[in-house]
């Protein structure tokens, strides 16, 4: 008996010193929590995600990626008539370079809402650059607590090189297990002490660290966060690149399941026909002196005398190893205008670039698959993306770079959808469709944004892996005031709030009635607590008879603190509740 005792004692001492270390550094303030949602300062009613949630994975200031979340603003309090759409995903997801207006929940908020004019519609972004499927795991169990109806998710480009990915610089381990172990233990202040003592002391044994991290600090995201810049196709860190993204999102549908949350979920799209591969290995030289050839024939002979030339060459590339020969015969084919033999190419170049900033095609299999889930909805928003594209490749038409699309790809990804959530609902749900077409005219962002983001494209292919050095940023003269406005904000001369207004001003002066409407919403929806704005948003929708809009900025309104509409906004509950 008194053996169990003291073996009882000897364990429970230990657990003792835990608990009331952990109790000590609570108690006298160590360390930090981040929630994913936080309370608006400004207003009460209203909460946001956290700008600033990276700092969740990373312990120190100095080691934490330039990146964040951009506000957006929901309820407190989900309204009985609620509808609340979570988008998680990265960079895309979250509209880079162009910000919240070309993202998910950007270009799908007002469509949606506008789709049910008796419930009150927030689509809440809580998509971030950088970030994969951990962190989509991570967010999980917050954003169930926000009781959302559905989630929509595009990500899976950054398992590989973004911030906990197998080939990242921003990574903890290269173990799965103890990388999920991780995301459990991270808020506990003795996890969060350990790591700092570490730190400090791998800063000791480091004296570069300062200095590389100075010279580093005006870099971009992209040019720091490989470690491993060769991954080649189904090597060992490939293959665990895949199944980190299976096993994640698999237990992040787990998640929903049991909490019998509907999920929406994109096949991934990226740019084939113009984006080089970043990492080739050697061509063989016979073979690209074959090509070389081939394209000086081009401009002598008629196409139709080389299709056969094409299909051998095409025959002997095929076991090749090199992304930049198959990437050339992809760019020859197509300009022959010979889909089949441009596509094979042009996708087995994607698949041989050993620098995985873009999802090899098993991702999107891998997507599928999870699609077949109960409660899982596949969005094949690559497809569409090809449906757009000559000859079904996907090319600077719908994208910037490697693979954010421009404004109109991204209306692609966000109609594709909508076109599969509207599918989903029933007739009883008191629903309007909302026309393709009608949806990118009221698209919510404007052409001073387009400027700024055509701005960050410029730095961020100014920068490694689009140059193998930094190179000056050179800016284009602006055409027209909107893009001198753009400019000003790249130039920090403004903020975004200012462009906006502005903007707003220069569309009244020239009674651009369309553009007043859409900037002065844009200007409402950053400000949901102001009164002012949205009344005004409220009295624009009103005079258009867009009256299920007018209803909501009315409401929002009066929940800021607008006086004497309580009457409005009576008759205008009743007439929406004719809407069909």
């Amino acid at each position: 008996m008194k053996i169990w005792l003291f073996r009882c004692i000897a364990v429970f001492i230990p657990v003792l010193f835990i608990l009331l270390l952990e109790a000590s550094l609570r108690l006298f303030n160590y360390g930090e929590d981040y929630p994913l949602f936080i309370n608006n300062p400004t207003h009460p009613d209203y909460v946001l995600p956290r700008p600033d949630i990276v700092k969740r994975y990373f312990n120190q200031v100095a080691h934490t990626p330039r990146v964040s979340m951009e506000a957006n603003f929901f309820l407190a309090e989900k309204p009985d008539n609620g509808l609340r759409i979570f988008v998680q995903g990265g960079s895309t997801a979250a509209g880079y370079p162009y910000g919240l207006g070309a993202s998910l929940a950007g270009m799908l908020e007002h469509r949606i809402r506008a789709t049910h004019p008796t419930r009150y519609v927030e689509v809440i972004n809580t998509a971030m650059s950088a970030v994969n499927s951990y962190t989509l795991l991570d967010f999980a169990d917050e954003i169930i607590e926000q009781a959302p109806d559905a989630i929509f998710i595009y990500a899976g480009h950054n398992e590989y090189l973004g911030i906990l990915g197998v080939g990242s610089n921003y990574t903890v381990t290269g173990s799965s297990t103890a990388t999920l172990l991780f995301l459990k233990v991270k808020e506990l202040r003795i996890f969060q002490l350990m790591q700092a003592i570490y730190l400090e002391l791998k800063k000791i044994n480091s004296s570069s660290s300062l200095s590389s991290s100075s010279s580093s600090s005006s870099r971009t995201l992209m040019s720091q966060v490989a470690k491993e810049k060769d991954i080649a196709l189904n090597s060992h860190i490939f293959a665990a690149g895949l199944e980190q993204f299976a096993q994640n999102m698999g237990l992040l549908l787990d998640k929903y399941a049991r909490a019998n949350i509907p999920v929406y979920i994109s096949t991934l799209a990226s740019n084939e026909l113009d984006q080089k591969p970043f990492s080739s290995l050697p061509a063989e030289p016979d073979l690209q002196q074959k090509l070389t050839t081939l394209a000086q024939r081009i401009h002598r002979f008629e196409p139709n005398d080389l299709l056969s030339e094409i299909a051998t060459i095409h025959e002997q590339i095929q076991h090749s190893q090199s992304a930049d020969l198959h990437f050339t015969l992809g760019q020859l084919c197509a300009r022959l205008e010979q889909t089949s033999c441009a596509q094979k190419a042009l996708v087995q170049a994607k698949e041989l670039d050993t620098l995985r900033f873009r999802a090899p095609l098993a991702m999107n299999r891998i997507i599928r698959e999870l699609a077949t889930r109960q409660g899982v909805t596949l969005v094949d928003t690559e497809d569409k993306m090809r449906q757009r594209s000559s000859l079904g490749l996907i090319g600077n038409n719908v994208m910037l770079e490697h693979l954010h699309p421009n404004v109109s790809g991204y209306f692609v990804l966000a109609n594709a959808f909508y076109e599969q959530y509207f599918a989903s609902l029933t007739e009883s749900q008191n629903t309007v469709y909302v026309p393709t077409n009608l949806a990118w005219q009221r698209r919510p962002i404007i052409p001073s944004e387009e400027y700024v983001g055509f701005a960050d494209i410029i730095a961020l292919t100014s920068d490694y892996p689009f140059s193998p050095t930094p190179k000056p940023v050179v800016l284009p003269q602006p055409q027209n005031w909107e893009a001198a406005l753009g400019l000003e904000k790249v130039q920090k001369k403004i903020d975004w709030l200012t462009m906006q207004k502005k903007a707003l001003t220069q569309y009244n002066k020239d009674k651009n009635i369309p553009m007043v409407i859409k900037t002065q919403q844009i200007i409402a929806d950053a400000l949901p607590h102001d009164p002012v704005e949205n009344l005004r948003s409220a009295k624009n929708m009103h005079q258009t008879k867009r009256l299920a809009e007018a209803l909501y900025y009315y409401q929002r309104a009066r929940r800021a603190g607008a006086m004497n509409i309580d009457t409005v906004i009576d008759r205008l509950e009743e007439q929406v509740k004719k809407i069909r």
